[in-house]
C-alpha cells in the first residue's frame, strides 16, 4: 500500500484567516466537489508564499463564494492573501490519476489538469 496524491487545488488564494474558529480549512463547495474532496477529509496545505505546511481537515464553504479560509491555529501559519496548494491523498495498492485543478486569484476554476502529462504542478 502507498499513500498517493488523489486531489489537488493549485494556486488558491486564502480569503480569510480566522483564529477564533475551531480548526480546519473552509473551501468553496464547488471546488471540493470538482476535485473529489469530502468534508472532514484530512488535507495537506502548502503555502507558496511563506513555505508553511500543515495538515487539517476540510469544511464545506458556500458554493460559488471562492472562500478559502484558514481556521484556528492554522491561521497563525498561513494568512489571508497567501497563495496555497490543497492536497488530498489516498492509501491504495494501485496507481491512480490525481484530480488536479488550477484556480485564479479569486479561487474560480480555470483549468482541469488531471489528464495533462507533466502537469501535476
Amino acid at each position: 500500500m502507498r499513500m498517493v496524491l488523489r486531489s489537488k487545488i493549485h494556486n488558491a488564494t486564502v480569503t480569510e484567516a480566522n483564529l477564533a474558529y475551531i480548526g480546519s480549512i473552509t473551501i468553496d463547495a464547488d471546488l471540493i466537489e470538482r476535485v473529489g474532496l469530502w468534508p472532514g477529509e484530512r488535507v495537506l496545505v502548502v503555502s507558496n508564499t511563506s513555505g508553511a505546511r500543515l495538515e487539517t481537515y476540510v469544511i464545506k464553504g458556500e458554493a460559488g463564494s471562492g472562500q478559502i479560509c484558514m481556521n484556528g491555529a492554522a491561521a497563525h501559519l498561513i494568512k489571508e492573501g497567501e497563495e496555497i496548494i490543497i492536497m488530498g491523498f489516498e492509501l491504495t495498492d494501485k496507481p491512480i490519476t490525481p484530480k488536479v485543478i488550477l484556480v485564479d486569484k479569486k479561487n474560480r476554476f480555470l483549468a482541469d489538469l488531471t489528464e495533462k502529462p507533466g502537469t501535476i504542478l
